[in-house]
């Protein structure tokens, strides 16, 4: 008897429930991740709202569960990969950070440093308040806490527990001292900088600083330096988009540790900035990002998860 590929309804959540548990407790229908990948935030969450009304489980918890069995079936490399990835799908994007920042965290061989900065440098203050009093609310702990008890200390924990209260400081008054002060720094790791740009410093900037306080360091920029950072921009690689579409391809080619930095970006931006970044990673690579997809992963329904979150556009995910 052949066994069954799910698909779900864009209605029916009730059933959509159904059909997850069912591929989960051995009644020959195979989870085909892709499908969930078109779903948008709000579809999500009422789906997880809904499992948990008719199944008495949250529904992570219940991927987490079935990851965690000992079944030869269940453990394969591929299924494990797509249970891991739909459990960071389905969170809320605050709750993902904060389970994403504690992953990093508790890694086995090193602290996963690149994951933690890429959620402070790479995300707006307001939602780094909410990641903190996520992470408070699942793990009972304090985010900051537990980045200045690292040990061994590392440098870039100073970095890490301020930009984790930045949203402190977000709520504060335009400042001309400030506005001047990240002009010369997008300046001295842009355009005045021999070396490659330092990418971490502009995301800061861009994500940190409110509206009015950018469009001061923008009228600073060009009355020190006689033109818009817009032309520096053009100038060279800089930016959110050219960030990722190289995080994504360095992370193809990074074995275990990569995909997991490639899924997790995919998922981080799908709803962010992703035909952005796919514009750009053609741009700079020469092909299409699901080109690259489909070499670094084996076929099978984790790849085509992927694939369709590379494919998504965003204006389609509200």
């Amino acid at each position: 008897m052949a066994t069954n590929i799910l698909t779900f309804s864009n209605h029916n959540l009730e059933l959509d429930s159904k059909k997850i548990q069912d591929s989960l407790v051995g009644l020959r229908q195979q989870l085909n991740p892709s499908s969930l990948a078109g779903l948008s935030q709000l579809e999500r969450q009422q789906l997880r709202e809904t499992y948990k009304a008719e199944y008495g489980e949250d529904l992570i918890s219940h991927f987490q569960r079935y990851y965690n069995e000992e079944d030869d079936g269940l453990k394969s490399s591929s299924m494990k990969c797509s249970l891991c990835a739909l459990s960071l799908w389905i969170l809320d994007p605050h709750e993902r950070d904060a389970v994403i920042a504690r992953e990093a965290l508790q890694q086995e061989d090193e602290i996963n440093f690149k994951a933690l900065v890429e959620i402070f440098v790479g995300r707006k203050s307001s939602h780094v308040l909410l990641i903190t009093q996520a992470y408070n609310k699942r793990f009972r702990r304090l985010l900051d806490q537990d980045i200045i008890n690292l040990d061994p200390p590392s440098p870039f924990q100073k970095i890490l527990v301020a930009l984790a209260a930045s949203h402190k400081a977000h709520e504060a008054d335009v400042s001309q001292h400030i506005s001047k002060c990240d002009a010369r720094r997008l300046y001295e790791t842009g355009e005045g900088s021999l070396g490659a740009a330092d990418e971490a410093v502009v995301l800061e900037i861009l994500s940190k600083r409110s509206i009015p306080q950018l469009k001061l360091t923008f009228s600073s920029y060009k009355r020190i330096y006689g033109h818009d950072y817009t032309k520096a921009i053009k100038r060279g690689e800089y930016g959110q988009a050219c960030y990722y579409a190289k995080l994504l391809h360095r992370s193809m080619k990074g074995g275990r540790r990569g995909i997991e930095t490639l899924a997790r970006t995919l998922i981080s931006r799908v709803e962010v900035d992703m035909d952005d970044i796919n514009n750009v990673f053609k741009e700079k690579y020469g092909k299409d990002l699901t080109h690259f997809l489909h070499e670094a992963i084996p076929s099978g329904h984790y790849r085509d998860f992927l694939v369709t979150l590379a494919t998504r556009c965003n204006n389609n995910n509200n």
